[in-house]
C-alpha cells in the first residue's frame, strides 16, 4: 500500500475505534494489577484501549510495527511504518470523569525514532463531543468523529494570533526558578486552562492560542511526558498548525531519539510565547 494510502487507513481506523474506546470506559475504572514500563499504575481501560488499537492498526496493510506506553517494547505486525501510541493519554481523569485522549504517531522509520521521521500524527479528545485533530503534509486538520465517521470541522487548523491560555503541569514547588519565573510573566497575560490531560490543555491552545507545557521538574529533569508517544506526536500537531514545540532550546522534532520510553520536557504554543520560554531558560 502507498505511503499516502496507509496513513489514511490509520486515520480511519483511529476514528472508527475511538467510540468502541469511548464506550468502554465506564466499566473499566479499577486500577489493573499491572504497571506500564514508566512504572506507573494501569487501569483496565489502558489496556483495553491498547489491545483494541493493536489489533485493528496492526490489521493494516502497510503498518510494520505497533508501540504504545503500555507495552516494554514494540510490535511486529508487518512491513512498514511505525505507529507509536498513547491509548488513552490522561487515564487518570477517568475516575473524576474528566477529559481523556488518545495519541497516535506514525512514524517512516524504526521505533525509537526522531520527530523528523513522522509522516503524521494526530489525537482524539474525548469531550463533551468527539474530535480528532489529524496532521500530515504541513497541514493540520480538526474533525468530528459521529459513529466513526470524520467531519471536518477546521480545515486548516491554525493557531490564533492573540493568545489567551496556558497550561503548566508539575507541582509548583518542583518548577525549576527559570520556569517558574516565566510562570509569572505569563499568568499577568493569559487565562490558566488546565486539566491533568495533556491532549484536552493542548486542544485548548489549538482553539484559543496560546501555550503548554509539562516541564523539567526539579525531581525530575527529564519532565514526565514521553517523547515518542506524546512529545513527538503533539509537536508535530502543533508545528504543522503554525506553532512552535521546544524541549527548552530545541524543537522537539530535533530531539534525538535513545530509548523507547525517553522522557522530555514539553512545551507547546503560539511561537512567540515559546521563543520567550526558550530565552528565559537559557
Amino acid at each position: 500500500m502507498a505511503l499516502d494510502a496507509t496513513i489514511a487507513e490509520i486515520r480511519n481506523v483511529v476514528a472508527a475505534t475511538a467510540p468502541d474506546v469511548r464506550a468502554g470506559l465506564p466499566g473499566r475504572r479499577e486500577k489493573s494489577d499491572e504497571t506500564n514500563p514508566s512504572g506507573e499504575r494501569r487501569l483496565a481501560a489502558d489496556e483495553y484501549a491498547d489491545q483494541l488499537l493493536e489489533e485493528r492498526l496492526g490489521e493494516i496493510d502497510g503498518v510494520g510495527a505497533y508501540a504504545s506506553e503500555e507495552r516494554e517494547g514494540t510490535v511486529d505486525v508487518g512491513e512498514g511504518v511505525s505507529v507509536a501510541v498513547d491509548p488513552l493519554d490522561g487515564s487518570s481523569n477517568l475516575e473524576p470523569n474528566n477529559v481523556m485522549g488518545t495519541i497516535v504517531g506514525v512514524y517512516d522509520a524504526p521505533l525509537p525514532a526522531n520527530g523528523r521521521e513522522l509522516v503524521s500524527a494526530g489525537y482524539v479528545l474525548y469531550g463533551p463531543i468527539t474530535t480528532m485533530a489529524w496532521a500530515e503534509s504541513g497541514t493540520t486538520v480538526e474533525y468530528l468523529v459521529e459513529d466513526g465517521d470524520l467531519q471536518r470541522l477546521r480545515d486548516p487548523v491554525a493557531l490564533p494570533d492573540d493568545p489567551t491560555v496556558y497550561g503548566f503541569g508539575g507541582r509548583v514547588p518542583d518548577w525549576p526558578e527559570d520556569f517558574a519565573a516565566y510562570a509569572d510573566e505569563v499568568e499577568s497575560e493569559l487565562k490558566l486552562r488546565y486539566g491533568g490531560a495533556m491532549i484536552g490543555d493542548v486542544n485548548q491552545v489549538l482553539t484559543y492560542g496560546g501555550i503548554f507545557a509539562y516541564p523539567a521538574l526539579t525531581s525530575a529533569p527529564n519532565g514526565k511526558l514521553r517523547l515518542q508517544f506524546e512529545g513527538n506526536p503533539v509537536g508535530y500537531v502543533v508545528e504543522c498548525a503554525g506553532g512552535r514545540s521546544s524541549d527548552g532550546t530545541r524543537s522537539l522534532l530535533d530531539v534525538e531519539a535513545t530509548d523507547l520510553h525517553q522522557r522530555v520536557p514539553v512545551h507547546l504554543g503560539n511561537a512567540d510565547l515559546v521563543d520567550r520560554l526558550e530565552r528565559t531558560l537559557d
